[in-house]
């Protein structure tokens, strides 16, 4: 099983780039869709004739195929990449599943095992919004590069092989601790995907030529990757600030102390602090929605710095990284 959940693994970072290159190909391939739909006329003949006689005006011959065959490999592309993510989070839950029966215990006891499911849940979060929301099927392209990008690292440099719990971990709050985190972290992931883009885009429709705003040219209008972002982070939040209650209650239980300052518990405490202060800046008038959105994307760096710069540089009671 733990062979197979490897060989899962290397074939789902195979099938994120497979979508990823289809998203581009589609987002390259602009805004043919509507060019089709709306196809400009060549005036053959208008106009009053010789005779007195008004010409029709005639469509020029050929004028729109070129848009048209445009728009449907466009639209090719998009469901070729559709399928593609979705067959890579198949791969990936596969992995994550196979991981969990050769370990005998759920697949969150290292790093390895915990940004594995964190991206899964990105991905599969995703893939429910895109249900609901085909319009943002762009979006895609973004998240699927940040897909590439953590599932390459966790293969490549964070793999670990499987080995028992260490005693600390073995409790029933293990299951409700790390369950929480994993989550709220994997709809944090996905919610910094449209705040970016959200930031770019506003750029660009507030004039902005230069890079990066130059890279939302055909992305979804602004006001629409704003909520999402905001919907995204207000799902995630509670879910996150009972992970972290239930950690305390765990902390009492395990170490005698339900905080301590640990390294983890502080910088999840500071990224508490951050998405309360989106929230609160998303709900007030008075803010701007690109100063609020700049809070989620610091919010999501806090993130990964308690994920990845707390478990390399720091040793604490949360040392379970499981690299060297």
């Amino acid at each position: 099983m733990s062979a197979l959940s490897d060989q899962l693994v290397t074939f789902a970072i195979l099938a994120y780039p497979v979508a990823m290159i289809s998203h581009a190909v589609e987002y390259a391939l602009g805004n043919a869709r509507t060019r089709a739909a709306a196809p400009a006329r060549e005036l053959v003949g208008a106009g009053v004739g010789a005779a007195g006689g008004v010409v029709a005006e005639v469509p020029a011959p050929g004028g729109t195929t070129a848009a048209v065959r445009t728009a449907a490999r466009a639209r090719l592309a998009g469901r070729i990449a559709v399928g593609a993510t979705a067959v890579a989070a198949l791969l990936h839950l596969g992995a994550l599943v196979t991981r969990g029966i050769a370990a005998d215990r759920m697949p969150w006891g290292n790093m390895y095992e915990f940004v594995l499911t964190v991206s899964f849940i990105g991905t599969a979060g995703w893939l429910a919004v895109l249900w609901k929301r085909p319009s943002l099927r762009r979006l895609g392209l973004f998240l699927t590069l940040v897909m590439v990008l953590l599932v390459a690292t966790a293969e490549l440099v964070l793999y670990t092989p499987i080995v028992p719990l260490v005693p600390a971990l073995n409790s029933y709050w293990f299951v409700v601790h790390v369950s929480t985190i994993v989550f709220s972290s994997g709809v944090f992931l996905l919610g910094v995907v449209p705040a970016v883009a959200y930031l770019m885009r506003a750029g660009w429709e507030q004039g902005r030529r230069s890079f990066p705003y130059t890279l939302a040219k055909r992305m979804p209008a602004a006001a629409a990757l704003e909520r999402l972002t905001f919907v995204l982070h207000a799902f995630s939040f509670p879910i996150f600030t009972f992970a972290v209650i239930a950690g305390a209650i765990w902390a009492e239980a395990a170490w005698g102390r339900p905080w301590g300052w640990d390294p983890k518990e502080t910088w999840a405490f500071i990224s508490w602090v951050v998405y309360a202060g989106y929230l609160h800046a998303r709900a007030t008038p008075s803010v701007k929605r690109n100063v609020a959105t700049w809070l989620a994307v610091l919010g999501f760096l806090t993130v990964l710095m308690n994920l990845f710069g707390v478990n390399i540089f720091f040793e604490g009671l949360h040392s379970y990284a499981g690299i060297d």
